[in-house]
């Protein structure tokens, strides 16, 4: 029996439909996971990746396959040019109204991204942020290459004395963010982050996927060297053709630096992977400490696993995401 949801003076309301958020390191295999899942349950894998939104970085961004296409489907993969700037609130957008349209179908949205910012705003509401202009955001990377992240957190708790005691030093993209919008509105991003949230209408049953780092590096290194082969080099090529603001997103992306200064004569091709390969480990750190500082310790139900998903342990996951009927707490 599905549960009931309970009202004002505890009267019954109609039940949240049902959304499974699937979260982990990149290379933990949480793609894979996704599609078997879809495939099994009827549902539909929604991307809640920031890089895998546009459409130019299908092999660097890894994109799932054409198989894992094949098992269910798939939406917001490469919907976007590498021109833009895409924000957890536009994203937060385009994921309610494919979750939306999912449901409609009858089909169970699956939700699976490495960016826990985006799911974070999708599963619990997003405040209202005030548009910042592009000079602002140059002035606020200029700052930060010039200060460090030491004197720019400084700087950043100066104005923001909330916002800069939860977040490290080491965390460069809400720092300046933080910076951006205390210098555009003269009001501290914490300021703005209080106020009216609006959760995503549906219950959530949160899958975290949880490998240690060093035990990712062989797949990590398997996947880069795939990239290669697939024609990695001739995307990121074709991006540079595009003669792209360095700062945007998509120009950031992992591999992407790399292997345009490879390109540009800079080091050979070796060097690059090299390279590409340790950024990568950096990235899947980082994703691990967002997913113990804001998952583990906010979610009151979850499934961890603290392994490389496999179908070897496929029959576990299926087994324990039935008992839980898909009613896990936000």
């Amino acid at each position: 029996m599905a549960d009931i949801d309970t009202g004002e003076a505890g009267r019954p309301t109609r039940a949240l439909p049902q959304a499974i958020a699937i979260f982990g390191p990149t290379a933990s295999g949480k793609s894979a996971l996704a599609a078997a899942l879809a495939s099994s349950l009827g549902g539909e894998v929604i991307n809640a990746d920031a890089l895998q939104i546009y459409r130019e970085l299908p092999i660097i961004s890894a994109q799932p396959s054409a198989a894992e296409r094949t098992q269910a489907p798939h939406r917001l993969y490469g919907v976007l040019p590498a021109t833009e700037r895409c924000s957890a609130g536009r994203w937060r957008e385009l994921a309610l109204a494919a979750m939306g349209e999912a449901v409609a179908a009858g089909r169970v949205p699956i939700l699976v991204g490495g960016t826990g910012l985006y799911l974070e705003a999708l599963i619990d509401g997003l405040a209202e942020m005030p548009a910042v202009p592009p000079e602002v955001r140059a002035a606020a990377a200029e700052r930060w290459a010039f200060l460090g992240p030491a004197a720019f957190h400084a700087e950043v708790a100066e104005r923001d004395p909330l916002l800069a005691a939860r977040v490290p030093a080491s965390d460069r993209q809400r720092l300046l963010r933080a910076w951006e919008v205390a210098t555009a509105t003269g009001r501290a991003l914490s300021d703005w982050q209080v106020g009216a949230q609006r959760p995503a209408p549906f219950r959530f049953q949160w899958i975290v996927l949880l490998p240690r780092t060093t035990d990712l590096q062989p797949a990590m290194e398997r996947r880069f060297d795939a990239m290669l082969a697939e024609g990695a080099v001739a995307e990121v090529q074709g991006l540079l053709d595009q003669g792209l603001d360095e700062r945007l997103p998509a120009m950031k992306a992992v591999g992407v630096p790399e292997l345009a200064g490879h390109l540009a004569g800079r080091w050979d091709l070796a060097t690059a992977r090299a390279a590409a390969v340790q950024a990568t480990r950096r990235y899947a750190k980082r994703q691990g400490t967002w997913a113990r500082g804001r998952i583990l310790v906010r979610r009151e139900k979850m499934m961890r696993i603290d392994r490389q998903f496999s179908q070897c342990c496929w029959p576990e996951i299926f087994a324990e995401i039935k008992a839980c009927r898909l009613t896990g707490c936000r």
